[in-house]
């Protein structure tokens, strides 16, 4: 089941979903494996420190956040990925690194590749390895309110 807090936004905003179940599966690349959906719509969450505050890069499965993109789209003077110790307690209905990108519910900026902009549907991980969330990229924009930018070199 999807991480409590999410379901309970998604359908207060009464936006259509999918919940999808697939075999336990770690990376994003796996999900998107495991589920049969595209790399390019399968939506990782990496989090990342902004002058030492939390907030989440979202890109497709088969990109790599590039730190210098992200600094330069943030603004921040100091850019670096977060370690998993330092965000765990965050996210406390969630496996680790299994955090939907709805930086929004967990007060903290959403910066989203421009890459997904053009993808009618992302999906994304609901909290587990094991289930992932699809929905319409424009409902996850107007909900989450992301900030894009090109955030890989892949773009």
């Amino acid at each position: 089941m999807p991480v409590k807090k999410l379901r309970e936004f998604l359908d207060g905003q009464k936006v259509k979903y999918v919940t999808v179940t697939h075999s336990r599966a770690v990376t994003a690349q796996e999900v998107a494996a495991s589920a049969h959906i595209s790399g390019k719509e399968m939506a990782k969450t990496v989090m990342v420190k902004l002058d030492g505050k939390m907030a989440m890069a979202v890109l497709p499965a088969s990109s790599r956040v590039n730190l210098d993109l992200l600094k330069e789209a943030s603004g921040a003077k100091q850019v670096d990925l977060a370690a998993e110790l330092e965000f765990r307690e965050l996210f406390p209905e969630c496996e680790p690194g299994a955090m939907p990108p709805f930086g929004n519910l967990y007060g903290m900026p959403v910066f989203v590749s421009e890459s997904l902009t053009h993808d009618e549907e992302i999906a994304f991980n609901a909290g587990s390895h094991t289930e992932l969330i699809k929905l319409s990229y424009k409902d996850f924009e107007r909900l989450v309110k992301p900030k894009v930018a090109k955030l890989s070199t892949k773009e």
